[in-house]
């Protein structure tokens, strides 16, 4: 891109790694956005009624800082803020901003910052969860969306979207408030294949094995597995697979929560992984019957497309946006119907004609590269 340097938020990435947490999909998003763009961005860093466009060299600092993590990041990051003080950078009018998690929206001092910098502002929006499924999400989390939503609807100069799946919704909600949407784009997220994949060596278990990647939260339906695995160890006994669960914990998920810590009859059988690396998790996929995925809703796939990309099948609840990005490959199930679960695991813990179908289906899975994510990205920017 040609022009003023891009400022590029990255205040989602400061705060995951201030409290220490581990990166979920919109974070490894926002680290995509960040490697691609360090070499022509600014960074803006904003917190409450806090907004900062650092210069040049502290949003190298800080951009490093983030891409390589240290191990006394607060006092680092404290440092950079500091010295970025005497000499914060300033704007040039219509220069683009750019906003890839969602921070800040839901803040009132979020337009009038804007509107002072004469920003043209991107925003990428990752799904409407909390807005048509609240009930999945924490108290309160719908009114900040919509919040979130309106303001990116009334601000943006242009709107990336995850999916046709996610444009959808954020149409429908801009109708129903009598906003008119802006410049769109629909970019699928990038999966490019990495040393880890390449190299990956499937873990050898005792017993066949299942994998369910994603944070323990109540939309992506943990208990279904669990009353599932409780149905195939009564089944099967001594020979029911094992459930491997990668992924930290989130929220309302209490009942899931409480079978992990205290699992019963499934002890043994069902596996719990809050801390899996990227290697760990590409090897346990190589040697997994399958990934699950029986989320209620979502805004992408991200483990969907990381297991086909390995060539391992998937047994996915039956939402648009999946069949969207992986056609007919997926085994397709209704979310709410355990036993329909349990026997479709049953069945790909052996040699079934099924399974075998979605091997040779999977070998020619088209995955979406983050190189394609940009260059289409890159050309809408322009065009603002």
């Amino acid at each position: 891109m040609q022009g003023p340097p891009i400022l590029l938020d990255v205040s989602r990435l400061i705060w995951r790694q201030w409290t220490r947490r581990l990166p979920t999909g919109i974070d490894r998003v926002c680290l995509a956005y960040l490697e691609h763009f360090q070499a022509k961005a600014r960074a803006v860093v904003q917190f409450r009624q806090f907004r900062r466009i650092l210069d040049r060299k502290s949003s190298n600092r800080l951009f490093d800082l983030l891409l390589n993590g240290s191990s006394r990041f607060r006092s680092e990051l404290i440092r950079t803020l500091a010295v970025s003080a005497a000499s914060m950078e300033r704007s040039e009018a219509g220069q683009i901003y750019l906003n890839v998690g969602h921070t800040g929206l839901n803040s009132r001092h979020w337009r009038p910052w804007l509107a002072k910098h004469e920003l043209r502002s991107a925003y990428l929006i990752h799904d409407l969860i909390p807005i048509t499924h609240p009930q999945y999400c924490r108290e309160g989390e719908a009114g900040r969306h919509e919040l979130r939503m309106e303001t990116a609807l009334q601000s943006a100069s242009g709107i990336i979207l995850n999916s046709a799946a996610t444009e959808s919704d954020l149409a429908a909600f801009a109708c129903n408030r009598g906003i008119t949407m802006p410049a769109s784009l629909i970019a699928w997220l990038g999966t490019d294949t990495t040393p880890d994949i390449v190299s990956a060596k499937p873990v050898a278990r005792k017993r066949p094995y299942f994998v369910v990647v994603g944070t323990i939260e109540a939309r992506k339906n943990h208990m279904l597995l669990l009353e599932a695995w409780r149905e195939i160890v009564s089944r099967l006994g001594e020979q029911a697979p094992d459930l491997i669960v990668i992924g930290q914990r989130g929220w309302e998920a209490a009942e899931a929560i409480s079978i992990l810590d205290d699992p019963g009859p499934l002890r043994g059988y069902v596996h719990e992984m809050a801390g899996c690396s990227d290697e760990q998790k590409s090897n346990l996929l190589a040697g997994a019957r399958a990934t699950l995925m029986p989320s209620f809703v979502e805004g992408f796939g991200l483990p969907l497309i990381e297991a086909l990309q390995q060539g391992v099948p998937v047994i996915a609840s039956d939402l648009p946006v999946f069949r969207e990005i992986a056609g007919d490959i997926p085994a397709y199930l209704d979310p709410s119907d355990r036993t329909a679960w349990a026997s479709a695991v049953i069945d790909y813990s052996g040699e079934s004609a099924e399974r075998h179908r979605q091997l040779e289906s999977a070998s020619g899975f088209p995955a979406p590269t983050w190189e394609d994510h940009f260059a289409r990205v890159e050309t809408f920017l322009e065009t603002l």
